[in-house]
């Protein structure tokens, strides 16, 4: 096979430049750490090319995978040690995007390097890890069938750089549980106290286990364990990372008790002894269990803390209130692609007098654990003074859970895209527009009450879910409800109205709010079928702040990881984050939380985060602007192929936007990719920019703003816009959506650049044709072609005819007369015409 070339194309997703030598490595001479060693796949093609094929030292056996893209093969080298270089010596069926990682469990996995546009033949990459357990994890095939390596091979020290297996034991004095114990004076706690004379024992049963917190994640080399006559005869030593997800370290069959101890390899913040058979009739009995570890000089990363410098909490007795309000509006009014970020948090109480005028990137929040705890007398207020009344720019900003009594009765709330109103209780009128009614392109309201009436008045299009509103005076195109107590009845086919009486699943964002002195994280608990706001029933659950790593500007990467391999969840405080690494969440019910709009930027074409395939994270109240380097996905929820159902307790994605330019040169393939069954999306912007700095139709090139392939995705308030392919591309079942909102490119230079299988436009809204089920309410695409005014998009919206595809309240607009629409949906509905703006509309389809 010929060796990889220089001008080979290659991407960086970790600290390291993916560069492949092209000589024959130094290494070579040695035997490499995983010859001989175990190894495991994904998948193989027959029982003639095994994963132990890659690995026995042979350039005439091979491993190859089943033919689909996400593949892995992993060598376990049976001991931690220290990398430093791996060779892949492809087979033809080679892989053209791949990762190089490596694990201390098996289970948690770091990236090495990342390769994207390789050629097959000798792959030789440069790496510098610590860990046991090395795989390929194959991104995408260069060719119709698997993957197929003649040789995986690992290089590097066996043992590392790691210091001494330490004497001291880490579990003494740690918080302890089990599955039961024998009487009170049996507890769990007692096998790690450091005395002979006290003893944790259970009920006689097996199963049982015993599990001690080590307080963070940490490498475990020695397990010490003391038995009381009522011994454990088989059981098995594990660590995990959650407490949830376990790796065994040791297997144990027929032991005999008394004191032993077992060295084992591994990590994690719990470790537990799990006994499957009892040595007597009795339970287990312990009178120690000691756990050592192996120092690798990186101290845990901490959790709790202090919020940072961008966040600013305040209480009725703040003096100059008024004033911290008016100096961060005056700074943020119109700092659209600006660096500030702000949070304003109020303590429970009552505030007089107050108007807060929140510019962009500025977020204010109560921090009572009902909204009616936080009142203010006076405005949260947001106007379009600085754009001329123009509120179609209003992006960026936030305002959650207090209450509100305006000073004249209404509250003014003109925003646009990306300006979530959530867990608010209007004690009067709401009033959407600014001043002078100029345009205004918003929106979106949940979990909130408004007692007096809602005035969308020059709105174009709006989202309100499970909440109760006094009244609703008017829409223009688009306003669309579920779940709230009294909004207007469904009139689509004469005016803007769809209304569902409520709606199939919620689950309201996190939020941060005071127990006393104490911050913790509430989250909500999952509904169906919900109407009307959550609270102050409030089913959920809470989470201490020192449960959660406080991220502050400066933080890299990597310690974000560390972090989440420790079992923490993250608080992102308000700042720009550069990451030079992808975030990796692994954890099952992790919560991904931003204040005051906190943004995370990927350097050097790695993508920003990538969510395991696993039930109930939250991912809440944070922007990601791509970097000037492509990269393939800037948010990916769930692995390829997933398949594992989520039904119970579903992956979320709330407040989280999307940014490509504007800020300055963004490339971004995909925008944000759903491979997880069951993920609500409650919120979303996904915005490639049609206006700021680096701004072109190559410049800041996207191809796709949302692509879905899980199956059952529900989304509620999708706003996507201006992506040069589709700005939706639906290819999971049953996927259902209520209420769309888009835009076309307006920067597209002609029909040619957008003509594909003989049509003119992608559309705003596609659902592969593979997919039999799919539903949506209240879409609506809008073209606005300034390049080329002459380009007649040949539909908005494109799906399947089959009985299980069902499109309700469908509208397309020519803004202004710049460019038109040929039909609706498919080749149902009338034309645009003119530069009047009138709606086409389709009710039904099919």
């Amino acid at each position: 096979m010929r060796l990889r070339s220089l001008g080979a194309a290659l991407a960086v997703t970790a600290a390291l430049t993916a560069l492949p030598l092209t000589t024959t490595p130094a290494a070579a001479a040695e035997t490499p750490l995983s010859q001989g060693k175990s190894a495991t796949a994904s998948s193989t093609e027959n029982a003639g090319t095994p994963a132990a094929g890659a690995v026995d030292g042979s350039t005439a056996t091979r491993w190859s995978s089943a033919a689909s893209d996400n593949q892995w093969l992993q060598v376990d080298l049976g001991a931690s040690a220290s990398v430093t270089q791996v060779v892949l010596n492809w087979e033809a069926a080679y892989g053209k995007d791949y990762k190089v990682q490596i694990s201390n469990d098996g289970s948690t996995w770091a990236d090495l390097k990342s390769v994207t546009g390789g050629d097959g033949g000798i792959d030789t990459l440069d790496v510098s890890g610590q860990g046991r357990y090395v795989r390929m994890l194959g991104v995408h095939r260069a060719t119709t069938w698997g993957y197929s390596l003649w040789e995986f091979q690992v290089f590097g020290t066996a043992g590392g750089t790691q210091t001494g297996c330490g004497t001291a034991n880490a579990a003494q004095g740690r918080p302890a549980s089990a599955s039961s114990t024998e009487n009170a004076g049996t507890p769990a706690s007692a096998a790690f106290d450091g005395s002979t004379t006290t003893r944790w024992s259970s009920q006689p049963a097996d199963p049982q286990w015993l599990q001690v917190d080590l307080g963070s994640v940490q490498t475990v080399c020695k397990v010490d364990l003391n038995w009381e006559a009522a011994y454990g005869k088989d059981f098995q030593i594990q660590a995990s990372a959650d407490g949830q997800s376990w790796t065994t370290l040791k297997s144990v069959t027929g032991a005999t008790g008394g004191t032993a101890s077992y060295d084992v390899s591994g990590s994690g913040r719990y470790v537990r002894i799990y006994g499957t058979a009892r040595g007597t009739g009795y339970g287990y009995s312990l009178w120690e269990v000691a756990v050592h570890t192996t120092g690798t000089g990186v101290p845990p990363v901490q959790g709790g803390g202090d919020l940072g410098p961008n966040v600013i909490v305040v209480d009725p007795s703040t003096p100059n209130l008024q004033q911290k309000f008016d100096q961060v509006f005056a700074q943020q009014e119109s700092a659209q692609f600006g660096s500030g970020r702000y949070q304003f948090l109020l303590k429970p109480g009552t505030y007089n007098g107050i108007n807060a005028q929140l510019g962009f990137y500025t977020s204010v929040s109560g921090l009572g654990l009902n909204p009616d705890d936080t009142q203010i007398n006076g405005d949260i207020t947001v106007d379009a003074g600085w754009f001329n009344g123009n509120a179609t720019q209003n992006f960026w900003r936030s305002a959650e859970n207090l209450a509100i009594t305006p000073s004249n009765g209404t509250d003014r709330w003109a925003v646009a895209q990306a300006a979530p109103f959530r867990r608010i209780h209007v004690k009067g009128g709401l009033n959407l527009a600014p001043n002078g009614y100029g345009w205004a392109s918003g929106g979106y309201i949940a979990d909130s009450k408004i007692d007096g009436t809602v005035g969308p008045y020059s709105q174009q299009q709006w989202y309100t879910r499970d909440s109760s509103v006094g009244g609703w005076t008017n829409g223009v195109w688009n306003m669309t409800f579920t779940g709230v107590q009294g909004a207007p009845a469904t009139n689509f086919d004469s005016g803007p109205y769809t209304t569902l009486d409520t709606t199939p699943v919620s689950r309201e964002k996190p939020f941060l709010y005071l127990d006393g002195s104490a911050y913790k994280v509430f989250v909500p608990a999952k509904r169906t079928n919900a109407r009307g706001v959550s609270w102050p029933a409030n089913a959920g659950t809470s989470i201490p702040l020192d449960q959660f790593y406080v991220v502050k500007p400066g933080a890299t990467a990597a310690t974000i990881n560390q972090a989440l391999a420790q079992g923490l969840n993250l608080l992102f405080t308000p700042g720009v984050y550069h990451l030079d690494r992808t975030i990796e969440v692994n954890r099952a019910d992790t919560v991904v939380l931003g204040l005051g709009l906190a943004t995370l930027v990927p350097d050097n074409g790695v993508d920003a985060m990538h969510v395991a395939d696993v039930d109930g994270v939250r991912l809440a109240g944070f922007l990601i602007d791509a970097g000037p380097v492509n990269s393939d996905t800037l948010l990916r929820i769930g692995t390829p192929g997933a398949t594992a159902d989520h039904s119970a307790n579903p992956t979320t994605m709330q407040d989280v936007f999307i940014r490509i330019g504007g800020a300055g040169p963004g490339l971004a393939t995909n925008s944000v990719v759903v491979n997880s069954n069951n993920t609500v999306i409650d919120h979303t912007w996904i915005w490639r920019a049609d206006h700021g700095s680096g701004v072109g139709w190559d410049t800041n090139r996207a191809d796709y703003g949302l692509r879905v392939n899980g199956n059952d995705v529900l989304a509620t308030g999708l706003f996507v816009e201006h992506f040069n392919k589709y700005d939706v591309y639906w290819s999971g079942e049953r996927g259902r959506t209520i209420f769309f909102q888009n835009e076309k490119a307006y920067d597209a230079p002609n029909a040619a650049a957008i003509t594909h299988d003989g049509i003119t436009g992608y559309a705003a809204y596609k659902v592969a044709d593979t997919v039999t089920t799919h539903e949506a309410w209240g879409l609506g695409s809008y073209c606005n072609y300034t390049a080329d005014p002459s380009i007649v998009q040949a539909h908005g919206f494109q799906v399947p005819v089959k009985p299980g595809i069902k499109m309700h309240d469908l509208l397309v607009i020519s803004l202004g007369g710049m460019g038109q629409y040929a039909h609706v949906v498919n080749d149902t509905g009338a034309p645009t015409s003119g530069t009047s703006t009138v709606p086409s509309k389709v009710i039904q389809f099919p």
